[in-house]
């Protein structure tokens, strides 16, 4: 067994890049292991034992799995990290933490996942453009976040930013973000993106995402 973390992922997954930035920030190595969606990787026998939901990312921390990015998130900060920044033990700061968190899992990713779905998977040849004001007004709430804070949970980078920027990158191909309407949240995206490890580990999975996505779409639209 490794005695490194593993982490069965695709590149491509903005839950699996929000891990890689994770553990990038937190200086924790992964034993990676990618999986190829696209041709059912994750619905082999082998895999369905490690995760029936089969489903990525998947962390096996030499037995202990998790199956869900937020919570992969915040095990190896709990685990892993030097300080309790990027995930405050202080109930109230790891409220406000998980309060982010829920948003991104319960309304931004969601709001993604409508988009590029139904291309990648059920031949879809557009984006409908409500689907794509779905995903702004989303943008409402993180601009407000931002409001007199560099990050989403006030002064100090947690692992909320980590997961948010991973979907809102890809959002943000999909949904463009306004600079005049969301300058907050522009202005994050910037601060992101500056970070030692984000092309690594979040920036390139994006725009591989964003190729493949336009190549299914002109398929579907040549069907």
């Amino acid at each position: 067994m490794s005695s490194k973390p593993i982490l069965y992922y695709a590149a491509r997954s903005p839950p699996c890049r929000a891990v890689l930035l994770a553990a990038a920030e937190i200086g924790v190595e992964l034993d990676l292991r990618p999986m190829n969606l696209l041709a059912g990787e994750h619905k082999t026998p082998e895999f369905l034992k490690i995760n029936p939901q089969h489903t990525i990312p998947v962390l096996d921390d030499n037995g202990v799995i998790i199956t869900d990015s937020h919570v992969i998130c915040a095990y190896l900060a709990d685990k892993y990290s030097k300080n309790d920044n990027l995930y405050p033990k202080e109930l109230f700061a790891r409220n406000n933490v998980m309060t982010r968190l829920f948003f991104d899992c319960g309304h931004l990713f969601p709001r993604v996942r409508m988009a590029v779905e139904p291309v990648l998977y059920f031949g879809r040849p557009n984006v409908p453009q409500e689907t794509i004001e779905y995903i702004q007004k989303a943008y409402v709430n993180v601009e407000s976040c931002l409001t007199g804070h560099p990050y989403v949970c006030g002064e100090n980078l947690t692992i909320a930013d980590l997961c948010c920027i991973a979907t809102i990158s890809t959002a943000h191909n999909l949904a463009p973000i306004d600079k005049k309407t969301f300058p907050n949240l522009f202005a994050w995206v910037e601060r992101m993106s500056a970070l030692p490890y984000y092309e690594k580990c979040n920036g390139e999975g994006a725009k591989l995402l964003h190729e493949i996505f336009l190549q299914k779409m002109e398929e579907n639209k040549k069907k």
